[in-house]
């Protein structure tokens, strides 16, 4: 029987250069796997927590060496000579080292790398792919990608308060080809932004962080790309907003636009934008803490575009319980490290499809080559995957895993298109 043999963790950097862990698991007979683990720039309160060393003569007190001794002389020893393909007794075995709510004593990004190594090694000793490791399903849908191609909030330093605005090519006739609309948006929109003399530089996800009078703005500039493109905004290609509002809501009010805004004000102005662009998704619209708000978007919105929890849910199973019974939002965004296990981030998924909502399997801001998500996008069936711009290698290694995989389905391949959305996309 195939056993783990060692684990073994590195300090190595994510896409911002800041520290991240790869840990690499091996087995009995010769196989192993490896994983690095991301972190958030713009996190919820409720996440799982890293562990980072706080020293401040190392990568500004970043470093995560004492993530990589968690690994190394804790997790490892205990999980020596467990099964590699029960990744639910692996993952709760880790949970009960911990001890903690949220992680915090081993550190999340610690058991998150062993979780996910765990998986990749488990795959590679049954040598079949590991979307089919994680969970063995029927259907297997390419998921509709949604392409962050210009950066506000706290992903840019610019005037932009809506923090991501991306392109989802809906139409598209498979994998392959949305890949292709987005990228010629994506060079589009950087004529665009020459053309009317505005910065180029991009953000932590690829997309461009132009300094704009307003979101209005950019929403203008995008729809001018995808013009460019050959493509019909609102037929080939929608939008979508990630507003991360916990990040500009402070003292119950939003600071938008150099205003103060209520939680009705946001509303009446998210409508506004809905009548003037074909915006199919906005996620977090409403802060973490503003349940109330929440409600009064998700009974205003939720049956005409997806309202995607993200702060408010943090791919935790308990919360997104309560979440659902307070008519909170429609859609759950999955973030690995939010959770910090493999076995509870499929636990969030299955709740969030019980209930009808659906699932957008996400990347986060601090990045690496890994392509964990884009099988986790298959196995879940997800139908929707949000990992940035096309354009960085941190960013570009999930849609080409993707196109891969689509190769290697042939004809059993599906891109889900208009499935992805539980409404009816015109």
């Amino acid at each position: 029987m195939t056993l783990i043999e060692n684990i073994q963790a590195l300090e190595v950097l994510d896409s911002r250069g800041n520290p991240t862990l790869q840990v690499t698991v091996y087995l009995s007979d010769g196989h192993s796997g490896s994983a690095i683990v991301p972190s958030g720039a713009s996190t919820g309160s409720k996440e799982a927590l890293e562990r980072r060393d706080q020293d401040p003569k190392r990568y500004n007190g970043k470093g995560v060496l004492e993530a990589v001794r968690a690994v190394e002389t804790i997790l490892a020893p205990h999980l020596k000579h467990q099964n590699p393909f029960d990744q639910k007794t692996i993952d709760e075995r880790m949970i009960d080292l911990d001890g903690t709510p949220n992680k915090s004593r081993l550190g999340a990004n610690a058991i998150l790398g062993v979780s996910m190594a765990t998986s990749a090694a488990a795959a590679h000793a049954s040598n079949i792919p590991l979307y089919r490791q994680l969970r063995s399903c029927e259907s297997l849908y390419l998921p509709v990608p949604m392409m962050n191609i210009l950066n506000g909030g706290a992903h840019a330093d610019t005037n932009v308060d809506i923090q991501e605005f991306m392109v989802i090519p809906v139409a598209a006739p498979n994998f392959h080809e949305a890949v292709r609309w987005g990228a010629e948006i994506y060079h589009n929109l950087k004529k665009v932004l020459k053309k009317k003399k505005l910065a180029t530089g991009v953000g932590d996800e690829g997309g461009f962080a132009p300094r704009l009078e307003s979101n209005e703005a950019a929403l203008h500039c995008i729809a001018e790309a995808i013009n460019h493109s050959g493509l019909r905004l609102g037929q080939d290609v929608y939008l979508a907003l990630d507003c991360a509002a916990s990040e500009f809501y402070r003292d119950g009010h939003y600071h938008l636009d150099q205003q103060s805004w209520t939680s009705e004000a946001l509303l009446r102005y998210y409508e506004s934008l809905i009548r003037q662009f074909p915006i199919i998704s906005i996620e977090d619209g409403m802060a973490e803490d503003d349940h109330m708000g929440w409600q009064q978007l998700t009974a205003a919105l939720g049956d005409k575009i997806q309202l995607v929890g993200d702060d408010v849910f943090v791919t935790n199973p308990a919360i997104l319980k309560e979440g659902i019974s307070a008519h909170i939002a429609n859609a759950l965004l999955v973030k690995l490290n939010q959770i910090g296990t493999v076995t509870e981030t499929f636990h969030a998924i299955d709740v969030a499809h019980e209930a009808g909502y659906r699932c957008i399997i996400s990347h986060r801001s601090g990045e690496s080559e890994d392509t964990f998500i884009a099988d986790l996008s298959l196995a879940s069936s997800a139908k929707q995957i949000k990992t940035g711009a096309p354009a960085r290698t941190d960013r570009v290694a999930k849609y080409n895993r993707l196109m891969q995989i689509e190769r290697e389905l042939g004809s059993q391949a599906r891109y889900a298109g208009k499935e992805a959305f539980s409404f009816e996309v015109r």
